[in-house]
């Protein structure tokens, strides 16, 4: 089952478009996916620049507006994710809960959706689209 691990840092939705990084977190987390990757679990994991050097595409109108970050509206934004791939949703906590994160933030557990998860239908009509990395094409191969 692959679980995606978001880190939502608080706080983040104001910082300025160039942070600095305290070494010893830095090298804290590092060992924490360090530790995910020798268990053979990490698929993937990025950390995402803050929303003030960002955009969003919105389709309120039927038409694509764009609006250039920071975003006042936000109340939490994503820092960073990984992607695992573990047996349950119940060791996907266990490992979120081994994050040397800190006392301003938060990791949301959400599964990915499988192919097989869908109705037949569902399948058929995804069937044309071959994910390159895996993805809802993984199951259609």
């Amino acid at each position: 089952m692959r679980f995606m691990m978001l880190m939502i840092p608080l706080g983040y939705e104001n910082a300025p478009k160039e942070i600095d990084l305290d070494p010893e977190r830095v090298a804290a987390m590092m060992a924490y996916n360090q530790a995910l990757k020798d268990a053979g679990v990490l698929i993937t994991l990025d950390g995402l620049h803050p929303p003030a050097a960002g955009a969003r595409v919105s389709f309120a109108t039927g038409k694509p507006v764009v609006t250039d970050g920071p975003f006042t509206e936000s109340k939490e934004v994503l820092g960073g994710y990984w992607m695992i791939d573990v047996a349950s949703r119940a060791e996907a906590i266990a490992w979120a809960k081994q994050c040397p994160a800190s006392a301003n933030e938060i990791i949301e557990i959400r599964q990915v959706q499988e192919m097989a998860d869908f109705s037949e239908e569902v399948q058929q009509a995804a069937a044309t689209f071959e994910a390159p990395n895996g993805g809802w094409g993984k199951a259609l191969r």
